[in-house]
């Protein structure tokens, strides 16, 4: 499999991302720990199902610590310090600082091996950037409105973690997907335990909110991981980042599709930003040159 369809692979994990917002909103009033040990599950359950069929997805889960540790680090730590930081600061400012993280990936992806940054991916990404800040913050002014609070610095935490992890995947790239289940079931745990101590449970009261809640853990949350570790090891994680900030966009939009918000100016004008940062970022591919054609030598005559 070539780079360019590894990181096409990569990008379905940010297409199923866009619908993290509206399945949450689809879920009812369920709290935000119990709802991600609920998903967590279903999304490590997607690798597990395998595991009778193919022994070997069980041999490779024998990895040494490192890969754990940033595994761990990456899908567990980054997401339950991102519901701390949403309960401690505006949402709309823990959204803009924790969307550095695609930014975050190409400055350190250029320091990987092989790896080099270029002028297009800077501006394709601080494209994205823009786009990103537009569409979150819809058009309005930029800051901290309340000052530094500490939901702030855990948000700068968790893009430092999700970048990190995504970049770090790339020195692990002969460690299987399969080893996202586990990582997936560790965080399943780890919020279990953060619901009992900090929330009261409160279930679903209808089919529909069930049914988000099992398409949640199955594709945003399950197989969203997997495509993504996958894009990352074996893709390029320079436009991957670029493309990220798509995210927020097409969330937005889903939100609006579904009946859950209204249109606004800033939605075309992050549309614009985004698409354009994306295609700059990502011109070695998209606007690939096609090898020419070997000239043909007339033969001469003896």
């Amino acid at each position: 499999m070539n780079k360019t369809v590894a990181t096409f692979i990569g990008f379905i994990a940010i297409l199923t991302w866009a619908f993290l917002a509206l399945l949450s909103k689809a879920a009812g009033p369920v709290p935000p720990f119990q709802l991600a040990a609920m998903a967590f599950f279903l999304g490590g359950m997607v690798g597990v199902v395998s595991w009778p069929f193919r022994p070997q997805a069980i041999r490779a889960l024998a990895q040494p610590w490192q890969v754990w540790a940033v595994g761990v680090a990456g899908i567990c730590i980054y997401h339950c310090a991102y519901f701390f930081a949403i309960q401690s600061a505006p949402a709309i400012e823990v959204s803009l600082i924790a969307y550095l993280w695609p930014l975050l990936i190409v400055v350190f992806a250029s320091f990987l091996p092989g790896e080099r940054l270029r002028r297009h991916h800077i501006i394709g990404v601080l494209l994205g950037l823009a786009g990103a800040v537009a569409i979150i913050t819809k058009g309005g002014e930029v800051g901290l409105a309340g000052g530094l609070m500490p939901g702030h610095l855990i948000a700068l935490f968790c893009a430092f973690v999700w970048s990190g992890y995504s970049v770090l995947s790339r020195r692990f790239g002969a460690v299987p997907v399969d080893m996202v289940a586990g990582y997936c079931l560790i965080t399943a745990v780890v919020t279990f335990l953060l619901h009992l101590g900090l929330e009261e449970t409160v279930w679903p009261q209808t089919t529909s909110a069930w049914t988000a809640i099992a398409i949640l853990g199955l594709v945003p949350l399950g197989l969203g991981f997997y495509v993504w570790d996958w894009g990352c090891k074996h893709g390029d994680i320079m436009v991957l980042g670029a493309l990220s900030y798509a995210a927020p966009l097409l969330s937005v939009l889903a939100l609006l599709a579904f009946g859950y918000g209204e249109f606004h100016w800033s939605v075309a004008l992050a549309c614009a930003l985004i698409v354009a940062g994306a295609l700059i970022a990502a011109k070695d591919i998209v606007f690939r040159r096609r090898p020419k054609a070997a000239e043909t030598v007339p033969a001469t005559g003896a």
